[in-house]
This record gives C-alpha cells, sequence and structure tokens, in this order.
C-alpha cells in the first residue's frame, strides 16, 4: 500500500477451507480498499460461496486469516458490524412494503428513531426504489426486490459491502440503477466486493477483478490491463453468417474463424482487426458463404473468463 492511502477494509491471507475431502480454497489472498468496487469472479464450484461465507462471518477457514476493519469476522462482532451483505437469495420479508421491510432491517441494525426514517430514506433514494415504498415486497418485480435487497444492506452505513449475484434475473433498468448505486457508495468511501457472473457489469464498474479456480486465485488486475497483457492490439472480429453446412463450416474455419457463443456467430482475434475485417466479407462470399454482419470490437473480461474457465468466449 503506497504511503499515505488508506489501508484495506478487507484483508484475506492465505485462506484455505475443506469440506471433508473437498478442498473448496488452496490459500486465497486477496485485499479490498475503501472506495473501491473489487470483483470476484470464477465459474461455478471455484469457491467463491466459501470465501463470501469466511469473510461474512459465516465460517472460520481452516487455516489463513480473513480481517474486515482489521477484526476477524467470525469472533468479532464489530468486525460484522462493519459490513453488509445482499445475499443472492433475498432475505426479504415478501408480506410487508418496502418501507417496512428496511425499518425492520434498520431496528434490527442497532438504529432508533430519526436514524431509522434517515437511514431508510438514503437507502431508498441512493437505489431508486422511494415510489415503491408502499409497495408490498411480493408484488414488486425481480429487479425491484434486488434494489431493496441491496438498500437493506446498506441501510447502518457498511465500510465494507458484500454483494452474491446482485444482477441475477434483472431488467435493464434495475441493471443500471444497480450500477449506479455502487458508484456512488464507492465516490462516499465503501469498499464494495462484487460477486457476480454479471462480466460487462464487472468490465465496467469494477477497478480489479480476481479470477479463482477451483479454489486458487489465478489472476488479478485491473481489467482493462488484464484484457492488455493477454490481448495487446489484437481486436475480435465476429461474422454472422446464420446456418452453416459442413462446406461453409470448413470455409470458415479456414478464415481463421472459430464458432462464437450466439446461433450463427463465428469468431476470430486479429492483430489487423479492421483490415482483416474489410476483406473477410468478399473472402467468406467467394467460399458461397452469405454473411450478414461483421463486427470489429475490443476483446472484454469475457475472453479473460475464457481462457481462465477453458470455455468459449460470451459473444
Amino acid at each position: 500500500m503506497s504511503a499515505g492511502l488508506p489501508g484495506p477494509i478487507l484483508q484475506v491471507d492465505n485462506v484455505r477451507h475443506a469440506y471433508g475431502s473437498h478442498v473448496a480454497l488452496r490459500g486465497v489472498s486477496l485485499e479490498v480498499r475503501p472506495g473501491e468496487i473489487f470483483a470476484l469472479l470464477g465459474p461455478n464450484g471455484a469457491g467463491k460461496t466459501t470465501l463470501v461465507r469466511a469473510i461474512c462471518g459465516r465460517l472460520a477457514p481452516n487455516s489463513g486469516q480473513v480481517r474486515v476493519d482489521g477484526r476477524d469476522p467470525f469472533s468479532d462482532g464489530a468486525a460484522r458490524a462493519a459490513l453488509g451483505l445482499a445475499p443472492q437469495a433475498l432475505a426479504l420479508y415478501p408480506q410487508l412494503t418496502v418501507r417496512e421491510n428496511l425499518e425492520t432491517f434498520a431496528s434490527l441494525a442497532g438504529l432508533k428513531g430519526g436514524a431509522v426514517r434517515g437511514a431508510v430514506g438514503r437507502a431508498m433514494e441512493l437505489t431508486h426504489i422511494s415510489g415503491r415504498a408502499r409497495s408490498l415486497v411480493r408484488q414488486l418485480s425481480g429487479g425491484f426486490q434486488r434494489r431493496v435487497n441491496i438498500a437493506a444492506a446498506i441501510l447502518a452505513h457498511p465500510k465494507l459491502l458484500v454483494l452474491d449475484e446482485p444482477t441475477v434475473g434483472v431488467d435493464l433498468a434495475a441493471r443500471d440503477a444497480i450500477s449506479e448505486a455502487l458508484t456512488r457508495l464507492r465516490a462516499e468511501g465503501v469498499g464494495v466486493l462484487l460477486v457476480t457472473h454479471d462480466l460487462e457489469q464487472a468490465d465496467a464498474l469494477a477497478d480489479r477483478v480476481c479470477f479463482i479456480r477451483a479454489g486458487e486465485k489465478v489472476l488479478q488486475g485491473a481489467p482493462a490491463a488484464l484484457v492488455a497483457d493477454a490481448y495487446g492490439e489484437r481486436l475480435e472480429v465476429e461474422v454472422d453468417v446464420g446456418e452453416a453446412g459442413a462446406d461453409q463450416q470448413a470455409g470458415l474455419v479456414a478464415e481463421g474463424l472459430a464458432p462464437g457463443e450466439a446461433p450463427g456467430a463465428w469468431v476470430c482475434l486479429a492483430s489487423d482487426g479492421y483490415a482483416f475485417a474489410a476483406g473477410l466479407a468478399g473472402r467468406l462470399a467467394a467460399r458461397g458463404i452469405d454473411v450478414r454482419e461483421v463486427r470489429v470490437r475490443r476483446p472484454s473480461l469475457a475472453h479473460i473468463f475464457a481462457r481462465v474457465t477453458g470455455t468459449r468466449a460470451a459473444a
């Protein structure tokens, strides 16, 4: 840590944990600083859930240590009080209104009187749910329920906010509202640990990302720096050809293309991406392949995720 900068709000040092013979974490270390959005990425079964449980004081790791605001969250209530958790499984009372939910959680967090009203008003304003204050939670869309879940997690002004898949199943408006809320919290000095499969959101929001696989940290850094290190100046070229027969597929492969994630999409990485794309439609037409569209874009975290997990990059 550079001189003059605040120390990390979260420190995870060489944490290991196993459930019987299954090793979930194999010496993971990371830190989250105040005013930073840190995204934790990895495939299902990578160990993310176990790590979050250790960070939130839900389990004591077999070895290594976790510190939130300098304290052990498993044994120290002050450490747990310094963090807010928005779990993937909604932790709300569906039969209560939005305001009633938030007032209940504020009281459980130890707030009283005017402090409850102030905290609830701020949380609703920040997550853009004030207009639904009197709505029953069970009547809200999934996106609004996610926002209420986050509002509940920030009532006590946590120094560290842990979000587990906050955009799963939400619409674009809710996703944008959540992103705006996280940006504002970062500006206020809150450290944000974002556990997500939403690579596009992580790419846009996170100051740093960490990939874990099979319980091990395999890559960490700023998204743009990781992409630049992995791909340099190469660009992704994607063509949409619809259905392609065996002969057409052979022609696409001969041009250096591979199947993409979207149906009918074929992709490649080219150092001269725009020049390569400029002549691609003509070359494919000469092979009897009808090209509907050609797109050129820079590689993203989706490509890094594909490298880490051994899958194809998302379109």
